[in-house]
């Protein structure tokens, strides 16, 4: 049976979050081409942290290479764990996360909340924008906490 993309929406649970973790670890990795197994070549990624990228979205294969660049240079150790998923319908996913890092050249820790909407087209991510709070990412989804 041919393995389903992350957007996946049938019955299947555990193998839909199945799914979404490995998209995560692909991330966790620095794993580009894994992470395009699962998104439309015109991704449109907003990070938590946009003034890094010019203040807007990475947009493809080249905006995705330079964040997980940006992210392997200033982070000796970087890491999302997903706790919280949530399916948003046809339109999407929530996920409600922390970040666990630790900076390069100053070994600074950070562990901070943090929360993602993917949308999605042909069963392919299309759009993911990240949140550093997780109040915020509800609200942006249309949700209360």
């Amino acid at each position: 049976m041919p393995s389903k993309p992350w957007g996946w929406r049938g019955s299947d649970v555990a193998g839909e979050r199945g799914n979404r973790e490995a998209v995560i670890d692909a991330f966790n990795q620095r794993d580009v081409d894994a992470i395009f197994e699962c998104v439309n070549p015109d991704i449109e990624w907003f990070p938590a942290m946009p003034v890094t990228f010019g203040g807007g979205a990475l947009q493809g294969r080249e905006g995705i290479e330079a964040y997980v660049r940006e992210v392997s240079e200033t982070w000796e150790e970087y890491r999302v764990v997903g706790q919280d998923f949530r399916d948003l319908g046809d339109d999407g996913v929530l996920v409600l996360s922390r970040v666990e890092g630790r900076g390069a050249g100053s070994g600074g820790a950070v562990d901070a909340a943090m929360g993602q909407i993917y949308d999605f087209r042909d069963g392919k991510i299309s759009r993911v924008r990240t949140y550093l709070d997780h109040g915020e990412t509800l609200r942006a989804a249309g949700l209360s906490e």
